[in-house]
């Protein structure tokens, strides 16, 4: 472990142990640099670094202070590890295969939590998407809030932002662009609407079954159009 990796675990110890919970204030730099025995450029680095995966939060003319910590905050940078492997085949098969194996459970969860109020959130994106027809970036859009607001029915804010990190724009989009290509764009809608409905009747094993028939079937149309890009690199 390097000095400056030390540095920012001493850091990471004094909010885990509630010594700096959200919210507080460091001390100045040659203050936190003496009581946490480093140098101030160890110490300045290490702030920097924590400031960076947004446990830290540096206020000019105010101080440094820790965040909220929560995890829409925290692991806010999966969405953009998920942009840098669009290049990536094997990576995004992995990446559906992990949404396969949360967001199933995670609408089955929605179903014993949602309210009428959410129900009508899914219905206004899933109304949207069938309006948008072969409009790449409206169906695009409205999907993501669709499912959002599923996940978000759940009230846990972490599952949310996984599955929100892992369902990058630039993955949907080119998903959306190989249903439109292969016309099955009209089932992929009709597959949302049946998660629509198991939400609506609050049938947890129906909305975890649609959810799960949605996704396999998203995970399949990728897998066919990722050969079917590989192929024609190939030809050419």
């Amino acid at each position: 472990m390097s000095l400056t990796d030390r540095a920012i675990e001493q850091i990471r110890e004094l909010i885990r142990t509630g010594a700096l919970p959200p919210g507080s204030k460091l001390p100045p730099e040659p203050d936190l640099a003496a009581q946490l025995g480093l140098s101030r450029n160890l110490a300045r680095e290490a702030v920097k670094a924590l400031a960076v995966a947004r446990v830290l939060e540096v206020r000019r003319g105010d101080g440094t202070y820790v965040t909220s910590l929560q995890p829409s905050l925290l692991l806010e940078g999966l969405g953009g590890a998920v942009e840098l492997l669009q290049g990536d085949s094997a990576a995004l098969q992995d990446l559906m295969e992990v949404r396969r194996l949360l967001e199933p459970v995670a609408t089955a969860l929605a179903a014993t939590r949602i309210t009428d109020a959410q129900l009508a959130d899914v219905k206004r994106h899933l109304d949207a998407m069938r309006e948008a027809a072969d409009d790449v970036e409206q169906l695009n859009a409205h999907d993501a809030a669709f499912h959002r607001a599923v996940v978000s029915a759940t009230g846990n804010e972490t599952l949310l932002t996984l599955l929100e990190g892992i369902s990058g724009r630039t993955l949907r989009a080119r998903i959306w662009r190989g249903l439109i290509d292969a016309q099955a764009a009209a089932r992929t809608l009709a597959e949302h609407e049946a998660i629509y409905n198991a939400l609506c009747a609050r049938d947890a094993t129906l909305s975890q079954a649609a959810a799960l028939l949605h996704v396999s079937n998203t995970e399949r149309g990728l897998k066919e159009t990722l050969r079917s890009a590989e192929t024609a690199t190939r030809v050419r």
